[in-house]
């Protein structure tokens, strides 16, 4: 039997109310799947991404970033279909500094194993273009993006798009004059637009997991102090990988093999024989390698600072967030010397640049969780 109705209430008012109720769960249910459909797609970019990153360590590695000497976004997508164009393309790669300098008397075989490389390094680019297309217009004419989303993931497109552009333009350095290689600052600008992408990507998909609503109440728990501390660390990474850019492009991880020391020294030989003097941070082996070792160094003694400082906190989920943190500092900095005193050779040289994603992701998820801590049982001292 139901109870009384209030003298003014409006007949058929709890049954509006219900309604409302039911409506309501069912639109945040659709905007928590329209999020979790998102954050799978942010996945997906993310996977292509980190294969595009690795795909580029392999072709410095293989010294096949020049076997492809132009710039066509869309037609370049079809590779040499005949002897004939594969000669065109051959004929093109002949009139370059590399193989005047380095390659005369490459066979075409040979020339077709590093043009495989670069090919296959653009099409995945290409790839992660295109599924950020297809995933951006189908969720904006399905009306599936949540509100404040459309911006960040435009944004993310036209970072893409700068990196496309960005790469051409390393290319082109290595292509007149005398250069051998790319210039070296240019690959750590393609190298941290990249990593910036990766990050931007992570970070997304860290915030997708979670409601808006979540979001902003865990925003009250927030570690303002720990969270200034991550984003520091995180800075100082992404520094670090650019340094590690300079190193792989002049092949300075190849030289100065022995550790702690260089050369039996502190300071490597001639650390600055270069003229103007500047050049010797971009161009001098001894000193790139050394710059990136004492970078190393500083990451891993601010690394250990700021693990030590989330130990105040009692959040649980966070507390682990930064362990995970410290273990792939730890990590990286074994990869690194082993990487150097082995001479780069180019699995390990891999498995640092992978080491590298993995670290800079996991400050970032540190971070996160500092800034929006998971509601949970507070430990007892």
């Amino acid at each position: 039997m139901s109870g009384k109705r209030a003298i003014f209430e409006e007949v058929g008012a709890g049954e509006s109310a219900d309604r409302s109720v039911r409506a309501s769960g069912a639109i945040d249910r659709e905007a928590n799947d329209s999020r979790g459909l998102i954050r799978i797609w942010m996945i997906a970019l993310f996977a292509l991404a980190l294969a595009t990153v690795v795909a580029g360590g392999m072709t410095r590695l293989a010294d096949s970033g020049l076997s492809i000497t132009e710039w066509r976004p869309v037609t370049g997508a079809v590779p040499p279909m005949s002897e004939t164009d594969w000669q065109a393309e051959f004929e093109k790669y002949k009139a370059i500094p590399e193989y005047r300098l380095q390659n005369r008397g490459m066979t075409l075989a040979e020339f077709k194993v590093i043009f495989w490389w670069e090919w296959a390094h653009r099409q995945l680019g290409r790839t992660v273009g295109v599924v950020w297309a297809i995933g951006f217009l189908g969720f904006l004419a399905a009306g599936r993006i949540p509100a404040g989303w459309i911006g960040r993931l435009l944004a993310l497109g036209a970072l893409g798009g700068l990196q496309g552009a960005a790469g051409w333009w390393m290319v082109a350095s290595g292509l007149s004059g005398e250069m051998l290689d790319v210039a070296s600052y240019r690959l750590a600008i393609h190298l941290g637009l990249a990593f910036a992408i990766l990050g931007l990507i992570a970070w997304y998909a860290m915030q997708l997991a979670r409601t808006e609503r979540d979001l902003l109440q865990a925003r009250r728990a927030r570690e303002p102090r720990l969270t200034a501390l991550a984003g520091f660390l995180a800075c100082l990474a992404f520094i670090q990988v650019l340094i590690g850019a300079l190193v792989a492009g002049i092949d300075a991880g190849r030289n100065y093999t022995d550790w702690p020391l260089m050369a039996g020294s502190f300071l490597p030989p001639d650390p600055f024989q270069l003229e103007p003097m500047w050049r010797n941070f971009f161009e001098n082996d001894g000193l790139v390698q050394f710059i990136h070792r004492m970078a190393g160094y500083l990451l891993l003694l601010a690394g250990i600072l700021v693990w030590r400082r989330s130990r105040r906190s009692g959040n649980a989920g966070l507390l682990r967030a930064f362990d995970a943190m410290g273990a792939a500092l730890l990590l990286q900095l074994l990869l690194g010397i082993a990487t150097v005193t082995l001479s780069s050779p180019w699995q390990l040289a891999i498995l640092h640049q992978l080491g590298a994603a993995l670290l800079w992701v996991l400050i970032l998820r540190a971070r996160h969780r500092s800034a929006y801590p998971v509601a949970e049982a507070i430990r007892v001292a």
